[in-house]
């Protein structure tokens, strides 16, 4: 299974999320691939420091997603794809090989609003593939106390898109945790709350995608990402 993990815009926190995704697939015995496609290219850096056993690969142009992307998902149980914050043609690419997308999205109405143009990618693919990949809102960087308000509802709901129950709650130790090559659940009693909350989400989002473990060879070592070409 590939899942793309996207949005126009930047810093809603999608590698945090596609980083975080591959070692929790990893931690549940699946063989996983992070397909780093976005420019700056940190995702594959975390992901081989704090999760060695996962593939890193960065894929830095249309044509390589396109081309690789079935490849990889042949080579393993889930390819975690991190998009890009701006780029719509390598999102267009991403969306067209993906067969499921996250969306985080930041909680606030003009975030949400704005979600019509950063779709809009999303919504080409769907028409072409007849629906697929089904997408969902991750809201993200959101105040101990929120609460979905209605109109963040009706607005998704406008989008034909479903919002995830489980939202992210901002806390520095996610921003803490590139720096210490760790995954928050890896980081002790300050990332105990992050770590129940983001694979609580994980669970929820994947509750109805079984997808059959693939043979694993042994554990490799640590593998610096790699470019494919």
């Amino acid at each position: 299974m590939i899942i793309a993990i996207v949005n126009s815009k930047g810093g809603v926190g999608k590698s945090t999320l596609a980083v975080h995704l591959a070692g929790w697939l990893s931690e549940q015995g699946y063989s996983v691939t992070l397909a780093d496609c976005d420019s700056q290219g940190s995702s594959s850096v975390w992901v081989a420091e704090a999760v060695p056993n996962v593939n890193a690969v960065r894929l830095t142009t249309p044509n390589e997603i396109l081309n690789q992307l079935p490849t990889l998902e042949g080579e393993a149980d889930f390819v975690i794809a991190d998009g890009p914050g701006s780029n719509s043609e390598t999102s267009r690419a991403l969306l067209l090989r993906a067969d499921f997308a996250i969306v985080p999205c930041k909680a606030s109405m003009l975030e949400v609003r704005a979600l019509a143009q950063a779709t809009e990618v999303l919504r080409q693919a769907q028409d072409i593939r007849e629906g697929i990949p089904e997408a969902k809102i991750v809201l993200s960087m959101v105040g101990a106390n929120y609460r979905l308000t209605r109109d963040m509802k009706e607005a998704a709901a406008a989008l034909d898109l479903r919002v995830a129950k489980t939202a992210i709650v901002l806390r520095q130790v996610y921003a803490d945790a590139p720096g210490q090559r760790a995954l928050v659940w890896g980081l002790g009693a300050r990332g105990r709350e992050a770590g129940t909350e983001i694979r609580s989400l994980f669970r929820e989002l994947l509750a109805e995608r079984k997808v059959k473990k693939k043979r694993r060879a042994k554990a490799p070592g640590r593998r610096p990402a790699r470019k494919k070409g």
